[in-house]
């Protein structure tokens, strides 16, 4: 059996060691210390050891954690430029009105989050006043991810420089009347203020670390200097337990983004209780930091523990810190002198003996109030040290007490989360707390009051010089004025109109051939940004390596293995592609702040993200929500798109869905298109409306979501006749009938109408000339390139004939006059054609691919989940038969004839 406390194998076995009586002499020296001055200063002795080694460049593995005090020392603190009573004015101003805001609120019952600010004031009003840049210069300035519980003392903010007014505060959170705040950080709702949404919690950082690298991809293609811009990204310590907090922390310090700084407000609580009751999140997050390779800056104690740490000559009360868990932590914030006498420091000699010196007032003062994110001062050294180091992202671990200042109902209370409101005299308590000049007269009839100093106050006057001198206010949104983008060449999307004649060709192969021409485009080629979460090769994107370059910050240190080959692997500097590795989640990031740079940047860029249709919204539709919160334009691209089509992959490849969840996203616009011309018109129809003119009334913070196909059909020339453009983008046009497609049903046949959309156009086609050659039936065939949008028309019909408005929606003027009932095909579940079922007048109904998918051939797919050509046969007989147009017994004889 091993022995525990044997000294086990290193890594360092493996070298010889050149000096064997030298290592002995250190490791004697060890051993002698722990045995004289015991283990904690042995201890000690090694972390200081491993910290000068670490700052002096010597390659040792990196020390994870360090004691739980400030990274700063007291000594080591900058001055605050500026006047800090002023800024404490303001903060207790805006501590103030935050409260009152949502205690106001609180009576039409529409909630709000009063504790999350308070705990976090400093952290922004610091920043406010001596960090974050605004717009007004280069039009970029800092991009600040504002944690969305935090937002009313943002409000009151806003409130306090005149960019709000009490009619505002009073409609937080109640929109529908106008002149209302929403919730959270929402931009689509506020867009001249927020500029990020942040509140479905660890979005916020994913997206913040992906900013910050398409910052410093900007400023490599020459598309705009952005260098000066940072990015931060203002977390909860709870936040951080999503994956997507944490999934690109490895990204951010292997590209070096010291353009970036997380600060987490570490108060040590979630929704319901404790972030770590029996552990130390603090701790837990350096070390995860750390390990990552970010600079950790540390803000746990304010100015009232320095007496306790001069205090501490023995690493007692360090040693102390260190052990007590978390949820223990928020116990002594809400009990007695006495009580914290005898647990904390009645748990060692030396701490009873320091607890001598220290009067209960002191004690209470370090243990109720006294933490490192509650100080300008503390703050203010963190954010130095985050914006002058060099070479790594920063992560500040601020230690703040949730509810401070709120009063003993609210601080460190579990349930502080789900409290949004205090009494009249709470209220009273903390005003004489923040020394604020509010009169008790003026809480008339138990109504508490706003509070503002006036518009030329003293207070007004500081916090706006401090914003002039920054660039102006923050946060802000800002969409400057940008010419439209010329429209592309109309050759590139001209060239899809007279088909592939005998070759086969993938929808997704016409896709990328013809973003290969728009990237070559004078005017608008070097805007696009090709994103691909390393399936390039699949989707047949290999030959824009060498022409396009994939993006890297060192560039190619490098020879690829296969330089000798024509499609050789290049990595650029300012290489155009973003290939991301197997990563979803960053790879949605990406197309976030590319599709919002027109706002963020006042750049135009035109991302399009291509990927395995399953694995785009299944997995990231909150992403794909929060694209369209931020109102991001650009194409999302679902490739091997389909239930059947993807052979052999099976049931976690096989896409029967993602039209559906899309369809849920009022921002999203969903196409399956079957045909390359489809695919070109609606690119081109997507350029027009995002990126060009859009027509009155056209909403362009739009984008598109098309599905494209990895199954090689003939591309089919484009129909002549008028509308085909129109009804490509619409959503539905008629392909062809049962005599323009050559087939010659008899007399007075019996007649259907086949609705199919993406790959299975080809099943209908197939069915169309079963029916007219095996069942004397004639059909004609529409492509219907959207259901959804199609919906979405006939919806906006519905409410303009409520409000007296006669509107026919398009789909049903598209239908009219069309003979026999309808029969509708996907390769998704029937709940997506059967989006427009009752707006259609004709007899309506609908195969689909319902169910999991499964490991076959498509042929062997189709056939089980009943939507190959001869299903839809089988169908439209079943349909013609309900009318009394065939035999009843067509039907049997169908099934048995295709064995069915």
């Amino acid at each position: 059996m091993t022995d525990p406390n044997a000294i086990q194998p290193s890594a360092l076995d493996q070298l010889p060691d050149r000096d064997p009586e030298e290592t002995a002499e250190w490791q004697a020296s060890l051993d002698a210390v722990a045995k004289a001055a015991g283990p904690h200063r042995a201890a000690y002795l090694m972390r200081r050891t491993l910290e000068r080694a670490e700052a002096g460049g010597i390659a040792l593995p990196k020390l994870l954690e360090t004691d739980y005090v400030n990274t700063i020392p007291t000594a080591a603190e900058p001055s605050v430029p500026g006047d800090e009573e002023m800024e404490r004015k303001i903060t207790a101003w805006n501590r103030w009105n935050a409260a009152a805001m949502v205690t106001r609120g609180s009576k039409f019952g529409v909630g709000g989050h009063i504790a999350t600010f308070a705990s976090a004031a400093w952290l922004y009003e610091t920043g406010f006043n001596h960090f974050f840049k605004g717009k007004e210069a280069d039009g970029s300035g800092d991009q600040l991810y504002i944690q969305g519980h935090a937002s009313p003392g943002i409000y009151a903010r806003a409130f306090l420089d005149g960019r709000l007014n009490e009619q505002h505060l009073d409609n937080f959170r109640q929109e529908a009347g106008g002149n209302g705040l929403p919730s959270y950080p929402h931009p689509r709702r506020l867009p001249w203020l927020w500029e990020f949404p942040t509140v479905s919690m660890g979005l916020g950082p994913l997206s913040a670390i992906y900013q910050a690298r398409f910052n410093r991809y900007l400023t490599a293609r020459g598309i705009k200097d952005v260098s000066d811009s940072h990015v931060w990204a203002f977390l909860g310590d709870g936040e951080m337990d999503e994956p997507e907090s944490t999934a690109a922390l490895a990204l951010a310090s292997r590209e070096g983004l010291d353009n970036l700084t997380f600060v987490i407000n570490c108060n040590l609580q979630r929704l319901d209780g404790p972030v770590r009751a029996n552990f130390k999140i603090v701790q837990e997050l350096e070390a995860q930091f750390r390990g990552a390779g970010w600079n950790v800056v540390k803000t746990l104690w304010g100015t009232a523990w320095d007496e306790l740490f001069q205090l501490d000559t023995t690493g007692a009360l360090v040693r102390r810190l260190r052990e007590v868990p978390d949820a223990q932590v928020q116990t002594y914030q809400t009990r007695d002198a006495a009580y914290i006498r005898q647990d904390f420091f009645g748990a060692d000699p030396a701490l009873v003996e320091m607890a001598k010196l220290l009067s209960d007032d002191k004690i209470l003062e370090c243990f109720h109030l006294s933490r490192g994110g509650h100080e300008a001062r503390k703050v203010y050294a963190a954010y130095k040290a985050a914006v002058e180091f060099k070479g790594a992202p920063t992560v500040i671990l601020a230690q703040t007490v949730k509810g401070h200042t709120l009063g003993e109902g609210f601080a460190s209370k579990n349930a502080n989360h789900q409290m949004k409101k205090l009494t009249v005299d709470e209220f009273k308590t903390m005003r004489d707390l923040l020394e604020l000049p509010i009169s008790d007269s003026a809480f008339a009839d138990g109504q508490v009051p706003y509070g503002h100093p006036g518009a030329d106050s003293a207070e007004v006057r500081y916090l706006q010089e401090r914003r002039a001198a920054l660039g102006g206010p923050a946060p802000a949104r800002r969409v400057h004025p940008v010419a439209p983008l010329p429209a592309p060449a109309e050759k590139a999307f001209a060239s899809f109109d007279k088909g592939s004649g005998s070759q086969n060709v993938a929808t997704t192969m016409a896709f990328v051939r013809l973003i290969k021409d728009l990237v070559r485009d004078k005017e608008s080629g070097k805007r696009w940004v090709p994103i691909v979460p390393d399936e390039a090769r699949t989707f047949g994107m290999e030959s824009l390596f060498p022409s396009l370059g994939i993006y890297s910050p060192k560039g190619q240190t490098y020879e690829p293995v296969d330089r000798d080959q024509l499609m050789y692997y290049k990595e650029a500097k300012n290489g155009q592609i973003l290939n991301e590795g197997i990563t979803e989640a960053g790879s949605m990031a990406d197309f976030i702040a590319a599709s919002t740079a027109y706002a963020t940047h006042g750049e135009v860029m035109i991302p399009f993200y291509i990927f395995y249709s399953m694995f785009g919204w299944q997995r990231t539709a909150d992403q794909m929500w929060q694209l369209g919160d931020q109102l991001g334009r650009g194409f999302l691209v679902g490739a091997t798109a389909g239930r059947t089509t993807l052979t052999g992959e099976g049931l976690q490849h096989a896409d029967g869905h993602s039209p559906v969840i899309a369809a849920t996203n009022p921002a999203a616009l969903t196409y399956d298109p079957a045909f390359a011309y489809e695919v070109a018109a609606i690119v081109k129809d997507g350029l027009r409306r995002m990126y060009g003119e859009a027509a009155p009334g056209e909403d362009p913070d739009v984008f598109y979501y098309l599905t494209v196909y990895n199954e090689p059909m003939p591309q089919p020339a484009k129909p002549s006749g008028l509308g085909i453009d129109e009804g490509i983008v619409k959503g539905l046009y008629r392909f062809n009938t049962a005599e323009s497609a050559g087939l010659s049903p008899v007399a007075n046949a019996p007649r259907i109408q086949l609705l199919g959309s993406g790959t299975a156009i080809h099943w209908t086609l197939r069915a169309q000339k079963l029916l007219a050659e095996e069942w004397g039936v004639a059909a004609d065939v529409w492509s219907a390139t959207s259901w959804t949008e199609l919906r979405r028309d006939a919806l906006e019909a519905d409410a303009a004939l409520l409000r007296g408005e006669e509107r026919v929606p398009f789909v049903r003027q598209a239908l009219q006059g069309a003979d026999g009932p309808v029969l509708a095909v996907s390769d998704y579940m029937r709940q997506v054609p059967d989006q427009i079922a009752q707006w259609v007048e004709q007899d309506y109904s609908s195969l689909g691919a319902d169910g999991f998918g499964l490991s076959d051939t498509r042929e062997a797919a189709r056939r089980h989940f009943g939507v190959d050509a001869e299903s839809i046969v089988v169908a439209a007989l079943a349909q013609l038969a309900k009318r009394g147009e065939v035999k009843a017994t067509a039907v049997k004889e169908a099934r048995e004839k295709y064995g069915l």
